[in-house]
């Protein structure tokens, strides 16, 4: 059974950052393209952030979080990354790692995705 457990979320201030992880089992983590995925209350899923299967530079971003927020998987732990950075209060949302490189159609998270609130 696939399965992807989501943590690092907090309270933080504007400006501050977190690191989020993405646990994955059940499926051979290594041949996937990842994205972190999130949504905000009462908003449909925005994506975020896109990595290839072999990681490295192979990383892509929404314009809104370009520049701040950097993807990184570790293949050999079967665990996605999410650092972000110079955080503000629109990046106030439920993240969830995804396997592939969009949106799922429909938006079924796997895990419980974790919380990350921005405000002073």
């Amino acid at each position: 059974e696939v399965q992807l457990v989501e943590s690092g979320g907090g309270l933080v201030q504007p400006g501050g950052s977190l690191r989020l992880s993405c646990a994955a089992s059940g499926f051979i983590f290594r041949n996937y393209d990842m994205s972190w995925v999130r949504q905000a209350p009462g908003k449909g899923p925005e994506w975020v952030s896109g990595i290839r299967s072999g990681g490295g530079s192979n990383a892509y971003y929404a314009a809104s979080v370009k520049g701040r927020f950097t993807i990184s998987r570790d293949n050999a732990k079967n665990t996605l990354y999410l650092q972000m950075n110079s955080l503000k209060p629109e990046d106030t949302a439920v993240y969830y790692c995804v396997t592939g490189a969009s949106i799922p159609v429909p938006f079924k998270p796997r895990g419980q995705g974790t919380q990350v609130t921005v405000s002073s």
